[in-house]
């Protein structure tokens, strides 16, 4: 499943190109949604994104201020060069949180807490 709760405190989200990626996302924002405050940690792991649309973007802008308002975090790890130049070109790249691959940044998010 594109979406699993790896445990109680971090979700991974394994996405991937149009409209996977649309459709994940907005699952996503849903479960969101649905724990309240109870909300995890995230990981975007864009290992087969290829590209971003703004309307991605938008998305990600979206699941990363829900997850400031309930107080938690989110990476985003496996980059590929073509959207790490997306994210770097709109500045992005200084406002979310990356690492390398998953195994990076779930350390990073147990750590963090």
């Amino acid at each position: 499943m594109p979406i699993e709760a790896w445990s109680e405190q971090i979700t991974i989200a394994e996405l991937a190109d149009e409209p996977a990626f649309s459709e994940e996302m907005s699952s996503l924002m849903q479960r969101m949604e649905d724990l309240g405050d109870a909300v995890p940690d995230v990981i975007l792991n864009l290992a087969n994104v290829s590209y971003l649309n703004s309307s991605n973007i938008a998305q990600m802008l979206r699941v990363r201020k829900r997850l400031n308002t309930a107080g938690r975090n989110m990476r985003i790890c496996s980059v590929d060069d073509q959207v790490w130049g997306v994210l770097m070109i709109t500045g992005l790249d200084k406002i979310f949180d990356f690492t390398e691959d998953v195994t990076t940044a779930l350390a990073s998010l147990q750590l963090n807490d």
